[in-house]
């Protein structure tokens, strides 16, 4: 892997916890590359096939904002299994390039997508072997939230800010909880890897506007914290909607219906079999609501340009 050193002390204690991330996120994507692998491991493989169907189709509708043309120079980060490469691919850029943070899933994108590059990048570390302003979209999908330390958050932002042309645009996933620190939040919300039964984690809830849920390898922040982190990094957030509602966690719902939810959820899904019929079942359902609701309780999908 090839690093930039950002400015933090050589004995920067959010070193231990980025090595800590990066071998379980080697063990997940070495052992399972599939949608589940990198969606809510707990729903196993035939709900996370059906989630991401509506994912794909909501990507590929509402990025266009990203204004891709001929000769666009996309740079995908945290590319996992691969599936935002493809997407992109769609779209007939001039150039479509991936990283990850594990050896494991660059080693599996070389050889799934031969005709793509692909390096291992930690971008909370620096920007690799890129080079300052190269590319005229930056992608960062289902990965900011399992940075959960926020220094190397604002960092990660700012080698994004870096990477980008000016007028460029990010995009990225992103949770948006709306509580605020002093709220109630202290029932830690799963999504993603979370999903697996990580334990929960502690953290500095009394920042304003914190509304920081932390576990292991997760943290939910909230749209004000988020948007003010981009601000800092030069990046405008310009677009935000949802990009899943019922299928994945409810990590920005009242305490009540997110547990109850949820264990619905694990309950229709406790079987592949089961898994695929609620899939089935939920997925016309999830396709209308994320086209007509402006906010979602999960998962939103986010545009913001470099200033």
């Amino acid at each position: 892997m090839t690093h930039e050193a950002d400015s933090a002390p050589a004995h920067d204690p959010s070193d231990a916890q980025a090595h800590d991330h990066s071998e379980f996120w080697e063990e997940s994507l070495d052992s399972d590359w599939t949608e589940r692998g990198v969606g809510y491991q707990a729903l196993g493989l035939a709900f996370n096939s059906w989630m991401y169907r509506v994912r794909e189709e909501i990507f590929l509708r509402t990025a266009g904002r990203a204004g891709v043309g001929r000769g666009t120079r996309i740079l995908d980060v945290g590319s996992g299994t691969g599936l935002y490469v493809r997407w992109w691919s769609r779209m007939h850029p001039a150039e479509v390039t991936g990283s990850d943070l594990t050896a494991s899933a660059v080693r599996n994108l070389r050889e799934h997508f031969p005709g793509h590059r692909f390096e291992q990048l930690d971008i909370t570390r620096g920007t690799g072997p890129f080079e300052p302003g190269s590319f005229d979209v930056v992608s960062c999908m289902d990965v900011l939230f399992h940075i959960t330390d926020d220094a190397a958050y604002r960092a990660a932002l700012r080698n994004i800010a870096t990477l980008l042309k000016p007028g460029g645009t990010f995009v990225l996933t992103e949770n948006f909880v709306h509580r605020t620190a002093g709220s109630g939040v202290s029932s830690g919300g799963q999504n993603g890897a979370e999903a697996a039964g990580t334990p929960s984690g502690t953290g500095d809830t009394t920042e304003p506007g914190a509304a920081h849920e932390r576990r292991a390898h997760q943290t939910n922040r909230s749209l004000e914290w988020i948007e003010g982190a981009l601000a800092e990094a030069g990046l405008r957030l310009e677009h935000r909607s949802p990009h899943m509602v019922l299928m994945n966690a409810q990590v920005d719902s009242p305490w009540l219906w997110r547990k109850l939810w949820g264990g619905a959820l694990r309950a229709a899904t406790l079987t592949e079999f089961t898994g695929e019929l609620a899939g089935r079942a939920l997925f016309p359902l999830e396709r209308r609501l994320a086209r007509t609701l402006r906010e979602s309780p999960t998962v939103e999908l986010a545009f913001a340009r470099k200033e």
